[in-house]
Formats: C-alpha cells, sequence, structure tokens
C-alpha cells in the first residue's frame, strides 16, 4: 500500500513539490530548498519507524554519503528527524538512471562506457580512501546525464565501513545484502567484504554497459547463485554484439575484474578502470595476411 503523500509540506526547511518515486523502505520527492535549490527528499515509510535495523541502515545510508565528497557522489545535504519523520535531503542530480538508458537506446558505444567508467572509478576511490565499500553498485543507482556526458553514483544504503567492528554488523553470517546480478561471490554467504566486492559489481556494470548482458545468465535466482559461485562467466567476446571491438586488453580487464576470487582482481578499482580505458583504447590486432589460395578465389568471386 503506497505511503501516505506529503507533497505541499515543508520539513526541515525543504518544501516538498511532488512525490517522485518509492524504493521499498522510503519514498522520494522532489523539493525546493531557499539556499540549496531542488534536492532528493527521501521519508522512511511510516511502518519502518519503529524498525531499528531499516531505521539504522537509512541514517547510515546518510551518514556514509555524507563522508563521500566528490563531484561523482550523489551530495549529502541533511538527515534527521522531525515530527517522527526520518528524513534524508540529497543534491538533485540531473539526467536519469544508467539502466533507463540501456533499457531504452541499448548497449553504450565503447567510448562513452571508458568516459562512465572512468568517472565512477573516481568516485568509488573517494568512498574507498574514507572508508566505504559500496556494496550495492548497479546501473540503478547511478544517475547519468546524457547531455554533459556525467555519471553520479548514489544510495549508500548497503554500505559498509570497513573500520567498523563486526559486532556492529546490519547483515547477519549467512545472508548477503545487494543485487544478485551484481554482487561478488564472496558476499554471497554474508561474509565482510571490501574493495574487490565494488571492483567485481563495476565490472558487471562495465559487461553490461558494453553488451547489453550479463555475465551469467540464470534461470531463476536459486540457478543465478550457484552460477555465481560455482561457475566462470561468459566471456566479454561471446558476449559482444557487431559493433563492439573487443581487444584482447579490454577482454582481459573485464574478466579479471569478474574473477570469483577477490585476490585474482585488480588491486584497486582505478586499476581497474585504467585497464578498461586502455582496452577500449587499444589498437585491434591486424589481420592476418591473405594467403595464396584466398587471393585467387577472391580474384575470381568465389569468396
Amino acid at each position: 500500500m503506497p505511503s501516505e503523500n506529503l507533497a505541499g509540506r515543508t520539513i526541515a526547511g525543504y518544501r516538498l513539490l511532488e512525490r517522485v518515486g518509492e524504493g521499498g523502505s522510503a519514498a522520494v520527492y522532489r523539493a525546493e530548498h531557499p539556499e540549496r535549490g531542488l534536492s532528493a527528499f527521501k521519508i522512511l515509510k511510516d511502518r519502518y519507524r519503529n524498525d531499528q535495523v531499516t531505521v539504522t541502515r537509512f541514517l547510515r545510508e546518510a551518514g556514509y554519503g555524507a563522508r563521500v565528497v566528490h563531484p561523482g557522489v550523489v551530495r549529502t545535504y541533511d538527515f534527521g528527524q522531525v515530527d517522527g519523520l526520518h528524513y534524508l535531503a540529497l543534491e538533485w542530480a540531473t539526467g536519469e538512471p544508467l539502466s533507463a538508458c540501456i533499457s531504452r537506446d541499448g548497449p553504450l558505444e565503447a567510448e562513452q562506457v571508458a568516459r562512465i567508467i572512468d568517472q565512477l572509478a573516481d568516485a568509488l576511490t573517494a568512498a574507498h580512501a574514507v572508508g566505504i565499500i559500496h556494496r550495492d553498485l548497479k546501473p540503478e543507482n547511478i544517475i547519468f546525464d546524457r547531455a554533459h556526458d556525467r555519471a553520479k553514483l548514489l544510495d549508500f544504503g548497503i554500505a559498509r565501513d570497513a573500520q567498523q567492528p563486526s559486532a556492529e554488523r546490519l547483515t547477519r553470517t549467512g545472508f548477503f545484502v545487494g543485487t544478485l546480478q551484481y554482487v561478488a561471490p564472496e558476499a554471497l554467504s554474508g561474509m565482510l567484504v571490501g574493495e574487490p566486492a565494488d571492483i567485481y559489481s563495476l565490472a558487471t556494470i562495465t559487461y553490461y554497459l558494453l553488451t547489453g548482458r550479463h555475465p551469467f545468465h540464470g534461470k531463476s535466482p536459486r540457478d543465478l547463485f550457484t552460477q555465481l559461485l560455482n561457475s566462470n562467466p561468459r566471456s566479454l567476446r561471446e558476449a559482444a554484439g557487431p559493433d563492439l571491438v573487443v581487444t584482447p586488453g579490454l577482454e582481459q580487464a573485464v574478466m579479471t575484474g569478474l574473477s570469483r576470487d577477490p585476490a585474482l582482481r585488480q588491486k584497486t578499482i582505478r586499476e581497474f578502470a585504467d585497464q578498461v580505458i586502455a582496452g577500449i583504447r587499444e589498437k585491434p590486432p591486424e589481420p592476418p595476411p591473405e594467403g595464396p589460395v584466398a587471393r585467387f578465389l577472391k580474384a575470381f568471386g568465389l569468396r
């Protein structure tokens, strides 16, 4: 059942103009602030007010987002509680979810993917520098402004602090958080994950942006779960369409990022992005020269 529409109210100085979306635990409004202008205003749904885990996760999203100050991360303005409402005010990012772009237009051109991955790597490097592991990287959590060719990362709702004591975890051992199509295999057991998990997710995003497909195609969540734990992903070259030139460097970069063993992936998110960009811009290998038989057949129109 939809939560109450609070459009028209002013909360913590933000006038709610219209409700623009609703997730699992919060409603999102376009809001106006006298100093900050347009903002995105998230309000925790009524039924979760007394759910301590959901409230804590909502507040952690606010706190973690506020710690990561970078042009490639949607800025956190305010968060708190007013009249029993837990709220989070964010920068209003122009654009649309990257997932919507792919659904509508199909795979992106390789050079555009290079620019997007470059921007996301910079944003994630800033997050990792202050100890924040995102854990939920996916196209739905990336706002893309096509007019300015700019990508921004959002939603730190299930991020974790790499310096946080294990006793303060919100996820029980044996459970995982994230989106199955993008989650790193080591997270499936609910174990603590670090930067390699974000590398894996960004590699999956890269694969998807280039091909419009995912590395694994389970017929059901259970099947996908099993594949992630036990199978090797389909190679990028096999998934690529006729318009995508997959150089050896690009294949190596993406498939290394998709390694099941986190120790075999690139050491940092920046290293992964640099390898992908170099692979995209790598000169394709020259085709082997034609032999005399091939030249003869071609000369007489037989091939």
